[in-house]
């Protein structure tokens, strides 16, 4: 979606807004002995008294099994993406927990997550967090008018060559503003100068992914959470941005 009208930015902007908040919110409530469900329930709640609906909600994909049955994503240690909150599932004191949200206000999407320790992590989940959050700004930075999607996976990438991380394979960011995900994909890893160009009033969701161990990923029987092969550790971090003249606004900030 091109969003170049001052209502269609003006909804993004409070959209956004609203899911930071919610976020925000949210990771003041992560601590051990909570449980993913009731994260869940807190998420719906504060999104529907925000005036927004949930994005993830019963959202039915291409090649999805079934619906997405949450509200939001919990993703665990070596969990990347998509993992579905239950009463069974409790937060132990050094997880690494990702909290991955979308809702839509008046009808814009926007779509943001972050990764958290819970109570005390180890100085390598700390790294690894920060590393991805460096990531992920490196991204948004190269996200500029005439500039393309390979330079944006490019910069992603050598941040995580930097402090010897994987970049997750096979995921990665998306354009959105109609729709929970839109053309084009934003990759995690590139080459500078390749891909389609990126134009102003463009509307992404850029997401690194960084690995502890290797980068390949499957799918649990859930047939919604992924995680890595090998069972190490994984961060996720993500903004929803749109690419002006003056460059790229971070709308979930």
């Amino acid at each position: 979606m091109i969003a170049k009208t001052e209502n269609e930015i003006k909804n993004l902007r409070a959209g956004g807004k609203l899911l930071g908040h919610v976020l925000r919110e949210l990771s003041a409530l992560v601590a051990p002995g909570v449980t993913t469900a009731s994260l869940d329930l807190a998420a719906e709640k504060m999104i529907r008294e925000g005036g927004g609906m949930p994005a993830f909600l019963n959202y039915l994909p291409d090649g999805a099994a079934y619906p997405y049955p949450a509200t939001l994503c919990v993703s665990i240690n070596e969990e990347v993406v998509h993992g579905i909150p239950s009463v069974d599932r409790i937060l132990k004191n050094g997880d690494m927990v990702s909290l991955d949200l979308g809702l839509s206000y008046n009808g814009y999407f926007v779509d943001s997550a972050r990764t958290l320790c819970v109570g005390e992590g180890d100085a390598t989940a700390k790294k690894l967090i920060e590393a991805t959050k460096e990531a992920t700004m490196a991204g948004i930075k190269t996200a500029r008018v005439g500039n393309r999607v390979g330079d944006i996976g490019a910069a992603i990438e050598e941040v995580a060559k930097k402090y010897h991380f994987a970049v997750v394979e096979d995921l990665g960011g998306h354009a959105v503003g109609k729709a929970v995900h839109e053309h084009p994909y934003i990759p995690n890893e590139g080459v500078p100068g390749t891909g389609e160009r990126l134009s102003e009033g463009l509307v992404i969701a850029i997401e690194p992914m960084l690995a502890e161990g290797k980068g390949a990923i499957t799918l649990m029987e859930d047939e919604w959470t992924y995680r890595m092969r090998d069972k190490k550790r994984c961060a996720h971090v993500e903004h929803t941005i749109i690419i002006t003249k003056k460059g790229p606004e971070i709308l979930t900030a």
